[in-house]
């Protein structure tokens, strides 16, 4: 019988410079920018990406360098999906608002599940964004296990 879901048997290690993606929903925007000013110095030192506006405004507001994708309703929440995919992210702090109807939800929700699955820690508000901006982890490797997405492709597709 196949598995419904790949095995978490490859290990990955997150490098002590972390890339970190900082998104915010409109409403929550302001919030975010108020957390990333008091870990500036922290940030400051990781890669550090962002879409839409809310890159530009981290940017200027911390004079950080944070590149910029796409906003998310036009693709940026994918983009961050797929360097999640790609192992080419390793952190998401995610301000992402419960009151307000998103006209991207499924989107949201696709990247919200890329991170459960490929195991990338994330934050959706400004004291989950402590707990894991303030880890011991943060600045160090760390070991993680991640799907063996290979060996479940090759279980479905028997050749």
């Amino acid at each position: 019988m196949t598995e419904n879901r790949p095995q978490r048997s490859v290990k990955r290690t997150l490098p002590a410079r972390k890339r970190i993606a900082l998104v915010a929903h409109d409403g929550k925007k302001t919030e975010l920018l108020e957390w990333a000013a008091r870990w500036r110095d922290t940030l400051a030192e990781h890669e550090l990406v962002g879409t839409g506006t809310t890159a530009g405004r981290l940017s200027a507001s911390l004079g950080l360098k944070v590149e910029g994708l796409m906003s998310g309703p036009l693709g940026g929440d994918q983009q961050i999906g797929a360097r999640i995919t790609e192992q080419r992210l390793d952190l998401l702090i995610f301000f992402w608002d419960p009151f307000a109807p998103q006209p991207h939800d499924p989107d949201v929700k696709a990247l919200l599940r890329l991170a459960a699955l490929w195991n990338v820690p994330v934050a959706c508000n400004a004291a989950s964004a402590d707990f894991l901006a303030s880890s011991p982890w943060l600045g160090q490797p760390y070991e993680m296990a991640i799907p063996d997405a290979d060996a479940w492709v090759a279980a479905r597709n028997p050749q």
